[in-house]
C-alpha cells in the first residue's frame, strides 16, 4: 500500500486519546469470567460475531465449566450447544481437543505463553494476543477485521495483511496502550468506520484520517 503517507506517532497518540474519549467503555466484547472461558470464546469467535458467541457460551460453560469437563466431552454433543455459529463442527472438535490438552498437559490452566497457546487446536496469533492481553494483562494488539480495516484506512499504518499490520502498529503506538488500542479501534470500526459507508461526517478522527488522501 505505497503512495500514501501514514500519520506520525504524535498524531497516533491523538487518535488514541480521541477514541478513548469517544468509546470510554471499549473492552473485550466476549463474555467470560476466567481465562479458560476467554480462550474458548475467542476460538469460537473466528469468522463469527462476538454477539453470536455470547448467545451460545452461557449454556456451553454451564455444561462444561472447566477444561476437564470439556476435554472429556463428546464433540457431537458439544456441537448441539454451538450449532448457531459458523463452522461449529470444526470448532467443537477444536475446543474439546484444546481443553483436553489443558487438562492433561497444563493441570487445567491456560498457559501464559504465546508458543504454547498457538500450539493449541484452533488458536492462531490473533487468539493468542487476545488471551495474553485480556486474560493475563499483557500489552498486545490483536488484528481482527476491524483493526486491519480501520488502522489502514485512517493511515495509522499501510500494510497488506494482518501480521504486517500488527508489527507496524506495535512500532507506531505507545507500548503501554496496545491493548487499549485494540479495543478502541474495534469499537470505532463497529460503530462508525464501517466497512461499507463509513460515517465520516461524524467521525472523531475526520481531521486526522488519511482516507481521502
Amino acid at each position: 500500500m505505497t503512495g500514501r503517507r501514514t500519520i506520525t506517532k504524535e498524531q497516533a497518540v491523538r487518535v488514541l486519546d480521541r477514541l478513548k474519549e469517544e468509546y470510554p467503555d471499549a473492552r473485550c466484547a466476549l463474555d467470560h469470567v476466567n481465562v479458560f472461558q476467554l480462550l474458548v470464546a475467542t476460538v469460537l469467535s473466528a469468522q463469527t460475531t462476538d454477539a453470536s458467541v455470547n448467545q451460545v457460551t452461557p449454556a456451553l460453560f454451564e455444561k462444561y465449566p472447566d477444561p476437564e469437563a470439556l476435554g472429556n466431552a463428546d464433540a457431537a454433543e458439544v456441537e448441539t450447544y454451538i450449532k448457531r455459529i459458523g463452522m461449529y463442527h470444526q470448532k467443537a472438535k477444536n475446543i474439546v481437543r484444546l481443553a483436553g490438552i489443558l487438562a492433561e498437559k497444563y493441570g487445567g490452566e491456560v498457559p501464559q505463553d504465546r508458543a504454547a497457546l498457538e500450539a493449541l487446536p484452533g488458536v492462531g496469533r490473533k487468539t493468542a494476543n487476545v488471551v495474553l492481553a485480556d486474560g493475563f494483562g499483557e500489552q498486545h494488539i490483536a488484528v481482527d477485521t476491524h483493526v486491519f480495516r480501520v488502522s489502514n484506512r485512517i493511515g495509522l499504518v499501510h500494510e497488506k495483511d494482518p501480521q504486517h499490520t500488527e508489527m507496524a502498529l506495535m512500532k507506531k503506538l505507545p507500548q503501554d496502550r496496545l491493548t487499549e488500542s485494540h479495543h478502541s479501534i474495534i469499537f470505532h470500526g463497529r460503530y462508525c468506520c464501517h466497512a461499507r459507508n463509513p460515517e465520516c461526517e461524524r467521525c472523531c478522527l475526520a481531521d486526522i484520517c488519511q482516507k481521502n488522501i
